[in-house]
């Protein structure tokens, strides 16, 4: 089961008029335009050979690309570092912060989210009730899908975690997810997880440091084949073991189709290690690699989280030594299969999930993403504007000083 979830056909989510978009730049080189209709890309032609529209957006001077995906968010702790005092957990704040931080992810650009969401202890099913309040508050502008995540699942007190994670599943989560290495038997926990989203028919998702070979081999022998799918992330502790060995572990990841999601920008609430999977390794032995953000601004693990997807690019492009094209692939194409998501390309027929950026090339953008145009089911769902201007010089023979246009408001 995809992480997309089945939308209503009243018009509330979708544009169901036309838009264009026009004068758009692709990172071919080309210059284009592009009509969209019903939530999908009509046509794409040559800059004026489009019949002209009422509803037109000028994209001049923008790259015009698939929208991004958030493979990994905390929405249950996002923004809680902003938060004076103790950190609330009541529902009613829990959902305040998680549609705060997914209007801030849209607004960078990633128009479908997965959350991983704490359940039982203490919250028991409060936070995922809160976060599911989100994705309804959030209809027609972004998808929001929510990962239950237990603490426990063996033992005696792992006995309320089974049964919790399967109410959740029953409330509407639509994910299975966990962190093994929390639990004293790692591989039981592995086997519980993919038991009961085989009982659901859904994804898994796992929090992992991934420095355990061995916890590694299981837990592809486990998953290998697994339908709809098995994630494992952030896996940073793959980059300190010895190379030899991380291949290996690389080579059974890709033979049992496990993917793996990065956080390149810092850690998650999961897992508290820091650094960034070894991420050209890991894609050399064919295992999909997304790249998600983890961590927005939380009390434990990154008070200073972005959530950007273009800034995980920028980082795998700049310390990873990624191809600006394969880093950006990284959270838009690679996880948006990664969460079973329909491919966007810039070609008619695909879903109009689009992002334009401010810039002529891919590598300008990842450095400089300032100014954005968001695109979700057809229809411009978020807009970030921004104006760089200088004074005069004081020197005699003042230079002729670069400025950045002002952006055309649109419709």
């Amino acid at each position: 089961m995809p992480d997309s979830q089945p939308q209503p056909s009243d018009g509330a989510t979708a544009d169901s008029g036309t838009l264009l978009l026009c004068g758009a730049r692709l990172t071919d080189g080309r210059t284009v335009d592009v009509r969209l209709g019903g939530g999908r890309i009509e046509a794409v032609g040559t800059a004026g050979s489009l019949p002209p529209h009422s509803a037109r957006i000028d994209l001049t001077g923008h790259l015009l690309l698939p929208a991004p995906a958030e493979p990994h968010a905390h929405g249950d702790t996002a923004l809680s570092a902003e938060t004076p005092g103790p950190v609330s957990y009541a529902p009613a704040d829990v959902q305040r912060r998680a549609t705060e931080a997914a209007l801030l992810q849209l607004g960078h650009g990633a128009t479908a989210m997965r959350c991983h969401v704490r359940i039982g202890d203490v919250q028991g099913l409060g936070t995922l009730e809160a976060v599911l309040g989100a994705r309804r508050a959030l209809r027609g502008l972004a998808e929001l899908t929510a990962v239950a995540a237990p603490r426990l699942l063996t033992g005696v007190a792992g006995a309320d975690g089974v049964a919790v994670l399967r109410d959740a599943m029953k409330m509407g989560a639509g994910v299975v997810g966990g962190c093994p290495d929390a639990d004293p038997d790692p591989t039981g926990y592995t086997e519980r997880v993919l038991q009961i989203a085989a009982e659901h028919g859904c994804p898994v998702d796992l929090h992992t440091h991934g420095d355990d070979p061995a916890r590694l081999a299981r837990l592809a022998a486990m998953a290998g084949g697994m339908r709809p799918g098995v994630t494992i992330g952030p896996c940073a502790g793959l980059a300190r073991l010895p190379r030899d060995v991380a291949a290996r572990a690389a080579d059974r990841l890709a033979a049992a189709g496990v993917q793996v999601v990065s956080l390149p920008q810092g850690g998650c609430a999961g897992v508290e290690h820091r650094g960034n999977a070894p991420v050209r390794l890991l894609r050399a032995a064919g295992v999909r690699v997304a790249a998600g953000s983890g961590a927005l601004r939380d009390t434990v693990c990154n008070p200073a989280g972005r959530g950007d997807p273009l800034e995980a690019a920028y980082l795998l492009a700049s310390q990873a030594g990624m191809r600006p094209g394969d880093a950006y692939d990284c959270v838009a194409g690679a996880a948006r299969q990664v969460m079973g998501l329909p491919e966007v390309r810039v070609e008619a027929g695909f879903p109009a999930e689009l992002l334009a950026v401010r810039g002529t090339r891919l590598d300008g953008v990842l450095s400089l993403a300032y100014s954005r145009i968001v695109i979700h089911r057809g229809r411009v769902v978020a807009r970030t504007s921004a104006v760089r201007e200088y004074c005069d010089s004081a020197a005699a023979v003042a230079p002729e000083l670069p400025r950045q246009q002002r952006p055309d408001p649109g419709p």
